[in-house]
């Protein structure tokens, strides 16, 4: 039986809706609670259009925010509701947007949020990896937009960012991103918990790994749960023939939650096909132990075929999978155990050794972003870019003096397999450029002549405040620290250089040695990890 907007609306009514806010979820061990103390399992979907699965790139770079349209919520809580959908997982929203009324409409529906820090423009580029002050600004912002609601379950700070063994070094900068989130959460949100996670695929090579790194060492910049884009399970299949079984076993002394953060295998028949067995097992016995729950892929149908319902204009009506999955969900009964009878027992993971797969060092993370800092230290500089310069000239720079002169660069480089990164590897392109440009100019004794680059760069007043002397000075000695390091290693060994401009800028230049330059020294692609 297909169900049309309307129809749902009316279901809904008669089905009742609370009228006071949800109570929070909380997290203790490796398992989520209602503040009752009743066990939470999530019963998800994921909410929003344009969003590549399983981590895909997209060519948009533009995204609607789906918890700012009233309407769209209007038409497709009630879809989700008789879905007994509690948890939906957004990728992209915009932090200045309003979005009270589609809060509201989820909160009286019973369904918790969980979204992502980054939009397009905006996230851990896997092959070009910074944590710096305007991701920072974009992940607090978000944080901000969303936590004053009480059916917000937490964040992701990546989505697959490293999704293979090439490009481990990222997963440093997503960690950071997880220890700064979290920091800023416990100082302004301090009678309330939320959660600060990431999303992971199943790679082989790297999937122990991975989990335990961001489960490792300090448990301040440790996630608060796992993500688990799984995809393994696909039509007729079992517990133990889907792997299910395996993923059970290793996360069995995983000291936080655990869940699917995407699944809904749509082969070998298509979205419409997906007969979701699948979902019976993931709130059987054999897996709420150890798995709390998960959020299938996905509540609009594109052309990736995975949709569970069909939108037309302002129309929304359910697809075979919809009414397959709605069975599903009204049958399922995970066995629970309540927060007092519970007493943790699993304890973080150790870090995992450096390998030719594994190429992060420990503990060792990108410094926290400091607007501050960054501006105090650009103000300060006495050769900086000309306020004329182009972003697409920044690369030419860059490849000059960090060949030229290697230790100018010092300041604004990470290298994951060391554990080193310079203080200001944390600053926008132009505070960096400006700090090279700099470096280089003292490094040639000032001359007027090492402060030009075609009238790229000029003299500046170079004035410290006094506010910043402290900052300035602890920098310094930072950067000191990894000159000595950087001198004593080698420089094979870089796997993640805090590159400080966007690969589309550098391929764009038409000085090819330049770009083979900075391909080789920096390790970077020109693909990005967009959602």
């Amino acid at each position: 039986m297909r169900f049309t907007q309307a129809s749902l609306v009316s279901a809904s009514l008669l089905l009742g809706q609370a009228s006071a806010a949800l109570p929070p979820i909380v997290m203790k061990g490796s398992k989520f609670f209602y503040e009752n103390g009743t066990q939470f399992f999530m019963k998800g979907v994921a909410y929003q259009q344009d969003s590549a699965a399983a981590g895909a790139t997209t060519s948009s770079t533009k995204f609607t925010d789906p918890l700012a349209n009233a309407a769209n919520c209007k038409r497709d809580v009630p879809l989700l509701k008789a879905l007994r959908t509690n948890t939906i997982r957004t990728y992209a929203i915009d932090p200045t947007a309003n979005h009270d009324e589609c809060m509201k409409l989820l909160d009286d529906a019973g369904i918790y949020v969980i979204s992502d820090l980054s939009e397009p423009n905006l996230s851990v580029n896997r092959d070009d990896p910074r944590w710096d002050t305007d991701l920072y600004k974009r992940y607090t912002d978000v944080v901000d937009s969303l936590a004053k609601y009480s059916n917000v379950i937490g964040f992701f700070a990546g989505n697959e960012v490293t999704n293979n063994n090439t490009n481990t070094p990222a997963s440093a900068y997503v960690k950071a991103a997880v220890r700064d989130t979290k920091k800023h959460i416990k100082d302004k949100y301090k009678d309330r918990w939320l959660g600060v996670g990431y999303a992971a695929n199943d790679d082989p090579d790297i999937r122990e790994e991975i989990a335990h790194y961001f489960n490792c060492g300090n448990q301040e910049a440790a996630i608060d749960y796992w993500g688990y884009n799984i995809y393994e399970w696909c039509g007729t299949n079992t517990f133990k023939g889907s792997g299910y079984d395996k993923q059970v076993e290793f996360f069995r002394n995983y000291s936080v939650p655990v869940f699917f953060a995407e699944y809904g295998c749509n082969l070998p028949n298509g979205a419409a096909g997906r007969i979701w067995e699948e979902t019976t097992a993931l709130y059987s016995k054999d897996m709420t132990d150890v798995i709390s729950g998960g959020i299938v892929y996905m509540y609009f149908q594109e052309a990736n075929d995975y949709g569970l319902v069909s939108i037309s204009g302002n129309s929304a009506s359910t697809m075979k999978d919809y009414d397959t999955l709605k069975t599903r969900m009204a049958s399922v009964s995970p066995a629970s155990t309540s927060m007092n009878a519970y007493t943790p027992t699993n304890t973080p993971a150790a870090c995992p050794e450096l390998s030719r797969d594994w190429l992060v060092k420990g503990e060792s993370l990108p410094p926290t972003p400091d607007a501050e800092l960054c501006e105090c230290m650009f103000n300060s500089i006495s050769c900086g870019p000309a306020s004329s310069l182009k972003t697409s000239d920044y690369g030419d720079i860059f490849a000059y003096i960090c060949e030229k002169t290697p230790e100018s660069c010092v300041g604004i480089n990470g290298n994951t397999t060391t554990g080193v990164y310079g203080a200001f590897s944390m600053c926008s392109n132009t505070q960096k450029l400006g700090y090279v440009l700099d470096q280089y100019y003292q490094s040639q004794k000032s001359a007027d002549s090492a402060c030009n680059f075609n009238s790229k760069a000029v003299l500046k007043s170079g004035k410290v405040a006094s506010s910043c002397s402290a900052g300035l000075a602890s920098a310094s000695s930072a950067n000191a620290v990894a000159a000595t390091a950087t001198s004593g290693g080698d420089a094979s060994e870089s796997s993640s250089f805090a590159q400080p401009m966007q690969m589309k800028n550098l391929l764009t230049m038409g000085d090819m040695a330049i770009g083979l330059y900075l391909a080789v020294a920096m390790g970077v692609g020109a693909s990005m990890i967009l959602l």
